[in-house]
């Protein structure tokens, strides 16, 4: 199998983001976005999934996060969908429900070809020291279209704002980690239509 990675380069008037990733990694990130609390989640997420990660991102910080942290998920939405390739051999389905102290999430997702975004959380807060708790839905919302995959992450319950964004983004890592496995009984694409291109 040929290696599955992919380099996206994304120059907008707002941002400047190269990221890279090899969905065969070993966990390995080297991510610098200046928004410390996204950094955090961004080496969780490769991390957990596995996956070597690096994120290079200048944005207009003087303005707020927001589009620092779309535009990244815009390009590792990107990069995932580059580097999973034609999805011969691949699991297509990842599911985890992960625990974090107080908080219990669960991630679903499809890599159909297709997008679909639901997010059944809310954060009782606004803020997570500086970071907006909105800008959550609002990268896997971006990575999740780019992606071209269904993706559905439902808090069950939780009272702290860091623990439930840090369990989205290590149970959305660990249901993409078992998607994007190659499952050696899986003979061609996973699907009866012969495609998950559209």
């Amino acid at each position: 199998m040929p290696p599955r990675t992919a380099s996206i380069q994304r120059k907008t008037a707002e941002t400047d983001i190269s990221l890279s990733i090899n969905l065969d990694g070993s966990g390995k990130a080297d991510i610098q976005t200046g928004v410390g609390f996204f950094d955090h989640m961004l080496t969780l997420l490769a991390k957990h999934g596995l996956f070597d990660l690096t994120v290079k991102a200048v944005g207009d910080l003087h303005v707020d996060h927001h589009h620092t942290v779309e535009d990244t998920g815009i390009c590792l939405g990107r990069a995932i969908l580059q580097a999973v390739g034609d999805k011969v051999g691949i699991s297509r389905y990842g599911c985890f429900t992960l625990p974090m102290e107080d908080t219990l999430i669960t991630s679903a997702l499809d890599l159909s070809g297709r997008f679909w975004f639901i997010d059944k959380f809310e954060f009782p807060t606004e803020k997570i020291g500086e970071f907006d708790t909105q800008l959550v839905e609002v990268f896997w919302q971006a990575v999740a279209a780019n992606a071209l995959m269904n993706l559905h992450v439902v808090l069950h319950h939780g009272r702290n704002s860091h623990h439930i964004s840090e369990a989205i983004f290590k149970g959305t890592a660990r249901a993409l980690r078992m998607a994007v496995t190659v499952d050696p009984r899986q003979t061609g694409v996973p699907s009866s239509k012969g495609t998950l291109s559209e």
